[in-house]
């Protein structure tokens, strides 16, 4: 019997990434939370684990699927770590890739090329309270770096993508196909782990479906 994964966001590019990432996970249908009815969770921890934590939990518990979550931003050593968890509504309004890159462009417009290293980190929890995993909440961790452009570059991707250059590549994420982002991306590090947790995780849920009941 297949198993719904539910993804705890409402950004289409994670969607269409995490999509790609898992197609051909044997018995896994996947989908975002908005397919089902699931409630909408306040992000108001103080790091990404904390966020992607709660999501997993709050979602999985509202809605008996299997679910994972994530949390991701951008941080800029110069701007000591900035946007980091705000990444998504840096510049008030979530969602405003535009403005967002804006008043990074703005707030780095001093400083020296060499300075502006930074680096895309995600955190994807995995929670399932009626399945094996229980109470717990499996978390798996991926970093891409890179450094901040003066002008943006592309059109693929999402976010502050356009801006941003991953180490040791003369193109942007926004400029880099889909398949090769997912080559590279702190996402796809993060998601190949989580993948072979996965494949292992659903074999053990399936085998723990079908035992019989003890009266």
């Amino acid at each position: 019997m297949a198993t719904t994964l539910l993804l705890a966001t409402k950004n289409a590019g994670k969607i269409r990434e995490f999509r790609a990432l898992f197609w051909d996970l044997p018995k896994l249908i996947v989908k975002a939370a908005d397919e089902v009815a699931s409630p909408d969770v306040v992000e108001d921890g103080r790091t990404f684990e904390e966020n992607a934590t709660k999501k997993a939990r709050e979602i999985a518990v509202a809605t008996g699927h299997l679910v994972l979550a994530d949390d991701s931003g951008l941080e800029v050593d110069a701007l000591q770590g900035r946007p980091g968890v705000y990444s998504a509504r840096y510049a008030g309004r979530h969602g405003d890739d535009d403005a967002n890159n804006d008043k990074l462009l703005l707030e780095l417009a001093g400083i020296a090329d060499e300075k502006r290293s930074a680096r895309y980190r995600v955190v994807l929890a995995l929670a399932d309270p009626g399945g094996p995993l229980g109470e717990d909440v499996h978390v798996e961790h991926g970093v891409c770096e890179g450094v901040i452009l003066r002008v943006r570059r592309g059109n693929n991707g999402f976010g502050y993508d356009p801006v941003f250059a991953p180490k040791g590549h003369d193109k942007t994420m926004a400029e880099l196909s889909p398949e090769d982002k997912n080559l590279i991306s702190h996402r796809a590090e993060a998601a190949t782990k989580i993948r072979k947790f996965l494949g292992e995780y659903l074999a053990s849920r399936g085998a723990a479906a079908g035992k019989p009941r003890v009266a």
